[in-house]
């Protein structure tokens, strides 16, 4: 191979191993700077909403937080932290007043509590009404009735009818899935430590449509109103059934927000049809099942009438009074004839 061809072959090769060295130690050395968040400034923490509020919807600990906020944007009516105003355990059980978007401070007014005018008002849903029936410990489910639950009301009662006989006895459940607002006037039931407490109390306020609160009226003049507890897992599942049975139908056009809105709102809502009743009948075999009627009795009246004419006239056949003798009784078989309430006794044979 010629000399000047090898000559510029190795030339070409230490050109190429310079270029890549000096284009590694390029790139090395010029690293992308490391980008650096935005020091937030300092300022003090507010309380804000984690979670949409609602009208109307009573605070929990999970409704609020603090957050740190610029201290340029700082506003009177804020509650900050440290405050003589901003302890949560206070807040607790209080009713929002105006709606609350998630993150929105919150500010002082937007709250209402159990001692402030217009609180029941506020804790009432759009078109709702209050209502307060008297229970006791039995009825009352022993005090383990709080706040926000949801109860059965239950009537029992006794139907006397029209008969002599004696009255029917029956329970009924007249409401179900009604949301109990308040225990004697305590919107809260939780003590110092922020544990619920149990304890008896005499009245129970519940929210109810306006038709409701009339029948409620009647029914405490009826009998006795009892509660029961329900599940939380019984509105998803009364949902569920409305669904499948076709009772609710969801928009075509709704989206999954608008979907869970409305499935929410009619999960929450009292129900009043269908009721479920129990009668002596179904506790004990010596109890009744229909209520005692006039005619049934005046019937039972006249058997009984007819069975007391059969004994007398089968006591005077045994004595020997000869067969259509007055005052006596046909002698030998006799056809019992009943019509109406009259009844009368013809000799086997005779026209």
């Amino acid at each position: 191979m010629d000399v000047k061809k090898i000559a510029l072959l190795v030339g070409a090769l230490l050109v190429a191993a310079v270029t890549a060295v000096m284009a590694k130690n390029m790139f090395t050395g010029a690293s992308a700077p490391e980008a650096q968040a935005a020091a937030v400034p300092a300022g003090p923490k507010i309380l804000v909403a984690r979670k949409p509020l609602p009208v109307g919807a009573m605070v929990d600990a999970e409704s609020f937080a603090f957050q740190p906020w610029p201290a340029e944007l700082m506003q009177q009516t804020y509650f900050s932290e440290g405050g003589p105003d901003a302890d949560m355990q206070k807040m607790i059980g209080m009713v929002v007043r105006n709606p609350i978007t998630a993150g929105q401070p919150l500010t002082r007014g937007s709250l209402v509590g159990p001692q402030d005018r217009g609180f029941l008002a506020a804790a009432l849903s759009p078109g709702m009404r209050a209502v307060t029936v008297p229970v006791n410990d039995i009825s009352g489910v022993a005090g383990f009735i709080f706040p926000g639950d949801r109860v059965d009301m239950v009537l029992t009662q006794t139907v006397t009818g029209g008969g002599d006989g004696p009255p029917l006895k029956v329970s009924e459940t007249i409401i179900r899935n009604l949301r109990v607002l308040a225990t004697d006037q305590a919107i809260d039931r939780n003590g110092e430590d922020g544990k619920p407490v149990v304890k008896s109390f005499g009245k129970v306020t519940f929210e109810v449509t306006p038709k409701l609160a009339e029948k409620i009226a009647v029914a405490q003049s009826l009998g006795t109103i009892s509660l029961t507890l329900r599940s939380l897992a019984d509105s998803q599942a009364e949902l569920e059934r409305l669904v499948a049975s076709g009772q609710v139908k969801v928009p075509a056009g709704a989206n999954p927000a608008e979907e869970r809105k409305m499935l929410l709102a009619i999960a929450n809502q009292p129900i009043d049809n269908a009721p479920t009743f129990a009668t002596g009948g179904d506790v004990s075999r010596f109890q009744r099942r229909t209520v005692p009627a006039r005619g049934q009795d005046k019937a039972g009246e006249a058997l009984a009438a007819v069975g007391r004419m059969t004994g007398e006239m089968v006591r005077a056949a045994q004595g020997g009074a000869p067969a259509g003798q007055a005052g006596g009784a046909p002698s030998g078989p006799v056809v019992r004839v009943a019509r109406g309430n009259n009844v009368s006794f013809v000799p086997v044979g005779a026209r």
